[in-house]
Formats: C-alpha cells, structure tokens, sequence
C-alpha cells in the first residue's frame, strides 16, 4: 500500500533518469547470488523522466561479495503514515520506512509499488532501496497534531520494516520508541528474526498493552526459503522470534503466507503445530496473488527452481484465482475461490482448531495515548 501521494511528490523531487542505468539493470535469464529475482521486469510506468535521485553513501552487510549491490537512496517524503482504502484490510495506517525490499521474496506483491518511483518490479526492488530517513520524526509530527484520533497502525503494510539494513539504520527501532512515548498502540509483522533486537522496546509496549507481532512462516523448507525469500531469517529464527516474544507476554501470531498450492500448502499442519507449542495465540494466511510484473517475474522463478512442479504450481495459482495469476477483487484476492481454496480454508482452520489458536481476540489499548506538548518556549 504506496502512499501515492507521497509516490507523486517524490516523481517530482527526487529519483534518477530512466535513460541512466548501472549494471543490476541489466535483463537477466540465470539466477543472482542473493537475490530472488533474476530480472528486470519492464515499467509500466517508463514513460516517466525525473531528476537523479540522492544517493547514500551506505553499505549493507547483506551483499557481501554479491555480484548486484545494493544501493540506498534518500526518501524526501513528507509525510509516513499511509492511509488505507481497502475494505478487506484490517487497519486504516501504516508505517514504512523503507520502499523496496532487500528480503528479495519472489512472490512479494509489494514489487509492483517500485514502478510507481521509476524503478523495476524485479531486481530494482530488492537492490534499489528508498531510505526515509527522517521517519522518527514525521511519525512524532503526526502524533502531535490535534487531529490524530489514537489508533493501531500497522509496522509494515508495504515492505518489512526489520529487513537487512534496518540492523544499520535503526529506524524501526526509532519509530517504536516514538509509539512508545505517545503510548499510541501498534501491530507489527515481520519475516526477519531482528525483531528480537528491539525486545526491550516491545516489554515497554506490553506494559500499556501497546504491541501485537506477527511472524510470517512460509515453509520449514530451509533451501526453498533461501531460494524463495533470499535474504530472510530462516525457519528456525522466526520460530525462536516467536518462543522469546511469547515468553515474555507479548502477543504474537504466525502468518502462513503466503500460501503456494502446490509448493507449501502441505506445510500448514506442521507450522500451525509448532506454533502454537512456541506459544503463538493466533494464525492466519493469505493463498499467493501475482499482480502486474510480479507474475512473469514468479513464474520465471518457478520454472528455472521447480521445473519439475512449475506447472502443477502454475496451474494451481490460476484455478484458485479463476484462471488468472491474480484477482483483484476485495475479500477474494488474498483468499481466492473454488473447490481447492476451500479445502486451504478447510485445513487451516481445523488444525488451528485443534491445537486451541484464534481462540481470545487482541484488543490493543488507545486509552493511554499522550499528545506531547512542546516546550513552553516553542509557544512564543
């Protein structure tokens, strides 16, 4: 969910020229080290010039001696909570720090969001990153206004605000003492074991019962994750993440998303199970959707991973979302339909069930929310 406002405001004040490219922009047909796409889908949107973009002289630990670097740019948005439209999504705000992904998951349907800045769906979505420095200090912004009614704002709707260089950078971490200060609640999702850096923060949260997690767990397939999801934590730390944030009372839920029928729809008894023995309360899914150049960009993927069960994959994508890689419409897109989505909801629903997920519903509170006032002599 692209702030598009703040998508047009940074076409016109920042990026760089469509017609000046650098070696990661190059189409190509073999894998990358460390990377989930190996191309460079076209961009819809291509048609758009604009001024070069400021580059950050930053170095993320992640690339190593990888073949395509990835390379930071300065984010001139003016504002950071995102409003949500969609009837289907559970949350009205939410917070990214970052646009661009260096987790790199091939199926990520965020990738599209890219096009709208100038940049490619494919690599330049997981190698060219939009850094909002200044994030801390908007999201303050906005709580002070006399506008702002307290409510749960989601940390992330768009790209996951613990990937690589967040270990770096620290503006997750910034922005949730931000909450913490104004006591304004938050829900937080992640596929990065990271998190548990920032545990202190999150124990001050659950004492105003502020905070909700949730970990994404798409497999316990360690090589299919490092293929998949190039630059996420493994299986095993998003299973310890949510051992350690359970232990300490916060509440955590698994997301098994997205669901592959075909590929890990199997998986979703196994990591329910396990999820609830590390105390998660909750689980939910999504089935996998492929909008825009996130289709070609997966399929090319499976294909060259999978050829053995590409087209049993493909297929089974396409018959959930009535013969199209994505359905767009609200309240089917993330489930889809027919006889094989029925027997996902069918399964997912009887093992949460039976090992006693979903069972009590998280109520954040807004009732301690603060509006910091400024300093006396602000006011003169």
């Amino acid at each position: 969910m692209c702030d598009s406002l703040s998508a047009r405001v940074l076409i016109l004040e920042v990026s760089r020229t469509l017609a000046h490219r650098t070696e990661s922009d190059t189409i190509m047909s073999t894998p990358t080290k460390g990377r989930g796409a190996a191309s460079n889908t076209p961009n819809q949107f291509e048609a758009i010039h604009r001024e070069p973009l400021e580059q950050i002289e930053i170095s993320s630990e992640a690339d190593d001696d990888r073949p395509v670097r990835t390379v930071f740019y300065k984010d001139t948005s003016k504002t950071i909570l995102s409003k949500n439209s969609s009837p289907d999504i559970p949350f009205s705000y939410s917070i990214n720090p970052y646009r661009g992904c260096e987790h790199g998951c091939i199926y990520c349907y965020a990738r599209p969001s890219h096009e709208y800045l100038g940049f490619s769906a494919g690599l330049d979505f997981e190698s060219k990153i939009l850094v909002k420095h200044d994030a801390p200090e908007l999201l303050e912004a906005a709580f002070r206004k006399k506008s702002w009614k307290p409510q749960w704002i989601c940390f992330s709707g768009n790209t996951d605000c613990y990937q690589p260089i967040e270990q770096k950078l620290k503006l997750t971490r910034r922005c949730l003492e931000v909450f913490l200060k104004y006591r304004n609640p938050v829900g937080i999702i992640t596929k990065n074991s990271l998190i548990m850096r920032d545990m202190d923060i999150l124990k001050a949260l659950h004492e105003f019962n502020l905070v909700e997690v949730t970990i994404s767990i798409t497999s316990f397939d360690t090589e299919l994750i490092r293929v998949m999801e190039p630059r996420t934590a493994t299986p095993a730390k998003r299973l310890e993440a949510v051992e350690i944030l359970a232990s300490h009372g916060i509440p955590v839920s698994v997301n098994v998303a997205p669901i592959i029928p075909g590929l890990n729809d199997e998986e979703i008894p196994a990591i329910v199970k396990e999820s609830a023995a590390r105390g998660a309360y909750g689980a939910s899914y999504t089935i996998v959707r492929l909008p825009g150049a996130v289709e070609p960009l997966f399929k090319e993927w499976v294909r060259r991973e999978l050829p053995d069960r590409a087209g049993k994959i493909i297929h089974r994508i396409e018959e959930i979302h009535g013969g199209s890689a994505n359905d767009s419409r609200w309240d089917i897109r993330m489930t889809g339909e027919g006889s094989w989505s029925e027997t996902i909801k069918k399964l997912f629903l009887l093992q949460c069930e039976k090992y006693g997920l979903n069972t009590l519903p998280i109520d954040l509170s807004t009732e301690h929310f603060r509006r910091e006032m400024k300093r006396q002599m602000e006011m003169f």
